[in-house]
């Protein structure tokens, strides 16, 4: 493979861990970050990449292939537009936005420039999570009949609108991706702030999956003990994906009557899922093809979340557009590709 250009915008805590990844994959040639202390720190940890605080100058570089954006999600669609009306790749953080409207706006241009636009619904990288897509595709598990997405945690930056936008773009696009199958409506979104504002830091959402599959998410900003944890519902067996364990994150469970119960912990290959997604990235600008979550999957991603937030505040919606949000079936991937 040859060697590419990447430049990083925003270097905060999720930041420093997209810089490690592609400077190990000896792609970074640029970090820009505004803040002083952490330039300082960044030039002691990687002497040899270019330490900048103006962004500017990463999209007038001509030696910069592709760019990074992990920036507070309301940055989003400013960077990364900028960053295609450059020229630039662009690899963003999810969401891609939180406005359905400037997400599409986003993917046109970028299919429009012949640009590798990609969102780092991470989940989609995991190797277990792979494994798992597998068992399903395979009919391990039966047909799916209920799927279950608890993400919850303690955070005291809340610098998203809410704790929906900042965690259940991990929780749809891992859910649409192991069922292969596409959203059909929100059924019921709801939300609450205990610091009573207009943060909500704890939302449930319930969709509707194609073929009756329902799937719950919850995520919570307050919760003090950290819970990762997905739960898949067969005819055949009840897969659960515990991200939070260091090993058998991955086990099946049968129980193919009341008085029968078989457990089964699965194997796969241990890689940081994030570097799988950043390899990804530079293995699609190589090869000119679309990432596999790519700024359709993307869109896609947003419009559930607005839908599901215009509910928690009490509007008036009506069934989802199946034909703008849809997942398009040449786009559906296939865990073959390579990451």
């Amino acid at each position: 493979m040859k060697s590419h250009n990447v430049a990083v915008i925003g270097c905060g805590i999720w930041g420093k861990n997209v810089v490690r990844n592609f400077y190990n994959l000896n792609a970074l040639n640029t970090v820009c970050d505004l803040d002083e202390e952490n330039r300082n720190n960044l030039k002691k940890q990687y002497p040899d990449v270019n330490i900048i605080a103006d962004s500017s100058e990463v999209f007038s570089n001509p030696e910069i292939e592709a760019v990074a954006v992990v920036t507070p999600s309301h940055t989003h669609y400013k960077i990364v537009k900028k960053a295609i009306e450059s020229g630039k790749h662009v690899y963003v953080e999810k969401p891609i936005s939180t406005v359905s409207l400037e997400a599409k706006s986003l993917t046109d241009l970028a299919d429009k420039n012949n640009i590798v636009l990609m969102v780092g619904h991470l989940l989609m990288y995991h190797p277990a999570v792979n494994r798992l897509k597998m068992l399903i595709n395979d009919g391990v598990l039966g047909e799916i009949r209920y799927v279950q997405s608890d993400r919850l945690n303690i955070n005291h930056f809340k610098n998203d609108r809410s704790v929906m936008w900042d965690l259940a773009p991990h929780d749809v696009s891992m859910t649409s991706y192991i069922l292969g199958k596409e959203p059909i409506r929100v059924i019921s979104a709801v939300g609450a702030s205990s610091d009573n504002n207009d943060i909500m830091d704890i939302t449930h959402v319930t969709i509707e999956y194609e073929d009756n599959i329902i799937a719950h998410i919850s995520d919570s900003w307050i919760h003090p003990q950290k819970r990762v944890n997905l739960l898949v519902r067969g005819t055949k067996a009840s897969a659960i994906f515990d991200d939070t364990l260091a090993e058998n994150k991955l086990q099946i469970f049968e129980s193919s009557s009341p008085k029968t119960s078989k457990t089964e912990v699965l194997d796969y290959i241990e890689i940081e899922p994030l570097k799988l997604e950043c390899q990804h990235f530079l293995n699609c600008i190589e090869q000119g093809k679309p990432a596999r979550s790519d700024g359709h999957n993307g869109f896609n991603v947003v419009k559930v979340l607005e839908e599901a937030e215009k509910i928690m505040l009490g509007e008036k919606v009506k069934a989802l557009d199946s034909v703008n949000f849809a997942l398009s079936r040449s786009k559906k991937a296939d865990i073959k590709g390579d990451i």
